[in-house]
């Protein structure tokens, strides 16, 4: 429904001066409600045009008072329109805040990240993970010394900020800050979400990212090959503690599941399938999406073996996982005892299951992208574009199909070209 806007000057007799003279008010009319201005004018009544709505004759006291109304009236349309562009819902506070110059002032940058953040922090556990709050106070904290070493401020009217502060902030994170190409990007994506809230609430009129463009490079995924899970599986490890993170590490080589995923686990998120089997059925805290997973034997294995530790009785959980921290530290020395000149992180056992265990084993991409809790096919797809072994598989078949073919022909036939 269209806003009906009106304009009216008129001469406010009950407010003649000592001098006889009125003063020229505007009478703006918003769906029936009023806003009643003085011009800064005044006028003799018997020189003023109540019909018209402007001084009567050619003088130069008329010409310049009627050109100021005129201007007036010009510049509560382009309020008018701009509301309209914005689609801003036009009310009579909002109008007269615009008219008067109430509502410019700036916005700054620093209020509006840290609401931004302070939001997330209220919901970490429920809608957010702890990282990620991480993440974005890092983000805020290097935006506000970028300020500092660019333009020796703290803060900036969001206003002022353009193609050239996006490109600079860039320079700043790769230069000073010496962050790698995709860091950098991740940190510029999460300044981006602070401008589109400036723009979904109509507080920026124009996209400071709209002629950016940035890119993130691929990252070769490290995972483990079929004789080096062969090693860890068959090392007799001499502490209890090893034994353990191969353990968990391992249920994580067979599931696809990240270190949080495994220690939320509980055995309420195992569950029969489908199938009559034994599967898990959780969500990934990264993403909320949904993780399907068959219980292969040496999972199932695992499991059973921890059922009655006590870390996992008194605390409900389905594994007894350490901290990532210390899991990560003790995974590098099973990789040293076990010969694997691998950087072995946990994180790793998500890549290999994977690559070695499913996408090498003929698992349909479809399939693991599934049971990893991928959004998108694409995030798949980056595991499979490692496997040359996959593709030396795939090849041979074609080979042995394309054998059947009377080729010797070809060559028969062939003559001498030079």
């Amino acid at each position: 429904m269209k806003t009906k806007v009106s304009i009216l000057f008129y001469a406010k007799r009950a407010k003649a001066n000592a001098n006889g003279l009125v003063p020229i008010y505007t009478r703006i009319t918003i769906d029936g409600k009023r806003i009643e201005l003085s011009t800064n004018r005044f006028v003799e009544i018997s020189k003023w045009s109540s019909e018209a709505g402007k001084m009567k004759g050619t003088s130069v006291e008329a010409s310049s008072i009627n050109r100021h109304l005129d201007l007036l009236r010009g510049q509560i349309r382009e309020i008018e329109m701009e509301f309209i562009h914005r689609k801003i819902l036009i009310t009579t506070e909002s109008f007269k805040s615009k008219l008067s110059g109430k509502d410019e002032r700036p916005r700054m940058l620093v209020p509006i990240f840290q609401d931004h953040n302070n939001k997330i922090k209220e919901l970490v556990g429920k809608e957010y993970a702890p990282g990620t709050l991480e993440r974005y106070t890092t983000s805020l904290k290097h935006t506000i010394e970028f300020m500092q070493w660019k333009y020796k401020i703290s803060d900036i009217d969001i206003k002022k900020i353009d193609h050239a502060f996006i490109t600079d902030y860039e320079f700043w994170l790769r230069s000073v800050r010496n962050c790698s190409n995709n860091t950098t990007v991740k940190y510029i994506k999460n300044f981006y979400k602070i401008i589109k809230i400036c723009l979904n609430n109509d507080w920026l009129d124009k996209n400071p990212f709209a002629n950016y463009k940035s890119k993130v490079k691929e990252v070769e995924r490290v995972f483990l090959t079929e004789n080096e899970l062969q090693s860890i599986i068959e090392k007799d490890f001499k502490t209890e503690r090893l034994s353990l993170v191969r353990d968990i590490f391992l249920f994580s080589c067979f599931t696809g599941l990240a270190y949080i995923d495994v220690k939320n686990l509980t055995k309420s998120h195992i569950s029969y399938g489908i199938d009559g089997e034994k599967w898990i059925f959780t969500h990934r805290q990264k993403t909320e999406s949904a993780s399907k997973i068959p219980i292969l034997p040496v999972t199932q294995m695992i499991i059973e073996k921890y059922e009655n530790h006590p870390q996992c009785l008194n605390n409900g959980r389905l594994l007894p996982i350490l901290s990532n921290q210390k899991m990560n530290a003790y995974l590098k020395e099973i990789a040293a005892i076990c010969e694997i000149e691998k950087e072995l992180t946990f994180h790793i056992a998500r890549h290999t299951f994977a690559t070695t265990v499913t996408l090498t084993n003929g698992v349909p991409i479809e399939s693991v992208s599934k049971m990893l809790g991928h959004k998108n096919l694409r995030t798949t797809q980056h595991y499979a574009k490692v496997l040359d072994r996959k593709v030396s598989e795939d090849m041979l078949i074609l080979k042995q199909k394309l054998s059947k073919l009377p080729i010797s022909k070809i060559s028969n036939g062939q003559k001498k070209i030079m």
